[in-house]
């Protein structure tokens, strides 16, 4: 079976400048990664704030030009993102907020309708998708109102109905329920999921909640400083994870103290992370975690460390398991 959307050593390097006449610098905000997403799977993004998983969302749907490796969508490259409109029918986004990504000045009619213009379907027919589309998203008969005139989860229906409304099969999802409270994020969340069976769609789902994501996706893969530390399952994650990125990230979740067995003896997960997140203009060499890792050995600091497979299907880049590939 061919992939569905496969992203091969993708790097994404920003310009930045320091004050007006300061050098330029080179943020490589997506540094060599790799995914394979396939149909009707949906494959978690995590990671702290700053860590590349919006960049690396944007360029897989197309919005952000790679500066270098592939992406492919059906094994076809991706357009270059000034000339998409072939993938907008096969790949859609859903931002983190959804009062930014609607226009004040459109009603949710034209704003769910915007997708179509492009690909030259006329007003009646987009009029008409677009009422199906608000229908499926429970705000039928709301077509005609402007964007300040619903509540954020509202808005964000209609963002999802904007998304739905090219029959893609791909939905990139960028934080789609952290602007909202609580009680919406279940309703918006169980909306994903019912869209998802009814098209068969596959999600990039891409957040810094890992209880958000392990409802979501079946697979995950973290991030850190713009590059995947471990890659694996859900379930296999959440039993136990196998970088120290991953610990802390799991330790932040608001059950607090998980526990979970490793071999015999159930381990408390309480990792102690040091400092703050480093920038990304000046990663750290070695291990890129390494300055924060309470694991940390010397060779981390000198030395990056390859992936290892754990079980199949589950990779983690660190040089804990340096020894048992030997």
């Amino acid at each position: 079976m061919c992939a569905l959307l496969k992203i091969e050593n993708a790097v994404k390097v920003f310009d930045v400048a320091r004050g007006m006449f300061g050098e330029v610098r080179k943020l490589r905000a997506v540094d060599g990664v790799s995914l394979t997403l396939e149909p009707g799977q949906s494959l978690g993004l995590v990671g702290e704030s700053g860590c590349g998983k919006s960049t690396l969302g944007r360029l897989a749907c197309g919005l952000l030009n790679p500066t270098s490796g592939n992406i492919e969508l059906h094994g076809k490259a991706l357009p270059r993102a000034s000339s998409r409109s072939w993938a907008r029918g096969h790949i859609q986004m859903v931002f983190q907020d959804p009062a930014s990504s609607l226009n004040p000045r459109m009603k949710a009619l034209n704003s769910i309708a915007e997708p179509l213009v492009p690909l030259g379907i006329g007003m009646r027919e987009r009029r008409k998708k677009s009422e199906e589309m608000l229908d499926l998203v429970g705000l039928a008969g709301m077509g005609d109102r402007y964007p300040h005139e619903f509540s954020g989860g509202q808005r964000q229906r209609i963002a999802i109905a904007r998304a739905l409304i090219t029959h893609p099969e791909v939905i990139v999802c960028d934080e789609p329920v952290s602007a909202l409270d609580a009680s919406v994020q279940a309703q918006i969340l169980n909306l994903l999921r019912e869209v998802q069976e009814r098209f068969s769609l596959s999600y990039l789902f891409i957040s810094h909640d890992l209880c958000v994501v392990g409802f979501m996706c079946q697979h995950i893969s973290v991030m850190y400083l713009g590059q995947f530390v471990e890659s694996a399952p859900a379930a296999k994650l959440f039993q136990g994870p196998a970088h120290p990125s991953s610990e802390a990230l799991l330790a932040a979740m608001p059950e607090g103290e998980q526990v979970w067995k490793k071999g015999s003896q159930p381990d408390r997960l309480r990792p102690i992370l040091n400092g703050e997140l480093p920038s990304p203009l000046d990663p750290p060499t070695g291990c890129r975690f390494h300055p924060r890792c309470p694991k940390a050995m010397e060779i981390c600091a000198r030395l990056a460390p390859q992936w290892h497979e754990i079980e199949p299907g589950w990779q983690a880049r660190c040089h804990l398991y340096d020894n048992e590939d030997k």
